[in-house]
């Protein structure tokens, strides 16, 4: 097998016959006399497996020198796996080395082929303890990769100052919190920062679109399933709660999500547990929730189309973000941040925004907020012929000024209407697909659909 073994005993005939039965075995032998120079081949080398003996000092058969050294060994090298040698007067002593962390003992005189099978298991479990050990610490590096995002919480408005000190002071608790605000205010990014501050942060956040998921396959996607629960359950899933089991499920556009589905979501709130679908066994899951809506719970609540014990539940702690327009001071402060970043992207460095630019970009209202923001300087750098971004580089909607196509396809023309109907209602899906005559699902597939 491809293995380093290590065998340390004060008797060089042993040393030497052991490494004679050993050698063919393994890919690497080494021997030590004495045991003082165990750190130093531990530091040279990974060392799998350790054959060590007992007792060092003629005339002291207490084992102590063992444990001693089986203690230093497994601080040194955790995933090396150790066996005694012992004599059989010691067998009460090697036991109790198997209890301090050895993984096996070998009495002296020994067999051969009894002593090679006890190496070959303790390589095996060594061999595996690394490999579980390489896969946790990429979990964890993927956990953090995939929780790392660029710093976009940006603004020193009153606004974001006093929404930034209250989420330091929510983010190391468990508190449930809700935000609230039109589309692209930042919501997402408010919920990371809730995260990254928690000490939860080197778990996953999950992200799950509530208003996305079809309702045939709302208890699936969240609570999981098991193979042959149903006609497409192949395998079994493990449902977004057990994905975020010890770190936080971030719930985007919890306002619209049916009543019916809203039942089932506040029986797991309360129970902080899930049963997968054709599944008895019941799961708990630790998590933190955190929720985001652009709709006005309390309106929706009553207009009976949302659940007030349900609100109960997310609402420990609301946070509500401002629309961009009520916090203008931040929009050169955003601006900038978004040209440095795109700068990077595209490979365009030593771009700058003029004056005039500047100012154009500080009375326009941003109906989309941040994100029609950080678009209109991601189309500007891209298309950017000059050092200088201009006035005339940004073509905003909306403007006073902006003349009006009378050509446009029917899909501009619904893109257009729905954008204007979302600024004119603030946002609320309810009283825009009221007006547009269409229901919520279908406005939010199509706000999805442009990009709104």
């Amino acid at each position: 097998m491809s293995g380093k073994v290590l065998i340390v005993d004060d008797n060089k005939g042993a040393l030497s016959a052991l490494r004679l039965l050993l050698e063919p075995e393994f890919d690497e032998i080494d021997t030590l006399f004495n045991p003082n120079a165990i750190p130093g081949a531990l530091r040279k080398k990974e060392i799998d497996v350790v054959l060590l003996d007992m007792n060092f000092t003629a005339g002291v058969n207490s084992g102590n020198e063992g444990f001693y050294w089986l203690k230093q060994i497994k601080e040194h090298s955790p995933n090396t796996e150790v066996i005694m040698l012992t004599a059989y007067g010691d067998i009460d002593l090697a036991v109790k080395s198997v209890k301090e962390g050895a993984t096996d003992f070998v009495m002296k005189p020994w067999e051969n082929e009894k002593l090679l099978t006890t190496v070959h298991s303790a390589l095996r479990i060594s061999l595996s303890n690394k490999q579980v050990h390489e896969l946790k610490r990429r979990e964890k590096s993927l956990k953090s990769e995939i929780n790392r995002e660029s710093k976009m919480l940006v603004g020193s408005s009153q606004a974001m100052l006093k929404i930034m000190e209250t989420v330091e002071k929510v983010a190391n608790t468990d508190a449930s919190v809700l935000i609230t605000g039109e589309n692209g205010t930042g919501k997402e990014l408010i919920a990371q920062e809730i995260h990254q501050r928690s000490d939860r942060r080197g778990e996953l956040l999950v992200r799950v679109d509530m208003g996305a998921i079809p309702g045939s396959l709302f208890e699936s996607e969240l609570f999981g399933h098991k193979k042959g629960a149903f006609t497409d359950a192949k395998e079994d899933r493990i449902g977004k709660f057990q994905l975020a089991d010890k770190g936080t499920l971030f719930m985007d556009e919890i306002g619209n999500l049916p009543l019916v589905m809203q039942s089932k979501l506040l029986v797991v709130l309360q129970n902080r547990a899930v049963t997968p679908v054709g599944s008895n066994k019941v799961i708990p899951v630790d998590l933190r929730i955190i929720s985001a809506t652009n709709n006005n719970l309390e309106d929706e609540i009553a207009e009976q189309r949302f659940r007030e014990d349900l609100l109960y539940r997310l609402n420990t702690i609301r946070i509500e973000l401002p629309p961009l327009r009520e916090r203008g001071e931040d929009i050169e402060e955003l601006a900038a941040f978004f040209l440095m970043n795109y700068q990077k992207k595209y490979k365009k460095q030593g771009l700058k925004l003029s004056q005039q630019t500047i100012k154009k970009l500080s009375r326009y209202h941003w109906p989309g907020n941040v994100r029609e923001l950080q678009h209109a300087i991601e189309k500007a750098v891209i298309l950017a012929d000059s050092d200088v971004l201009k006035p005339d580089d940004f073509s905003l909607r909306h403007t006073d000024n902006q003349p009006v196509n009378k050509y446009l396809t029917l899909e501009e023309m619904e893109k257009s209407m729905i954008e204007e109907a979302l600024d004119r209602y603030n946002g609320n899906y309810s009283h825009v697909a009221d007006k547009l005559g269409i229901t919520r699902q279908t406005l939010y597939n199509k706000v999805k659909r442009y990009g709104l």
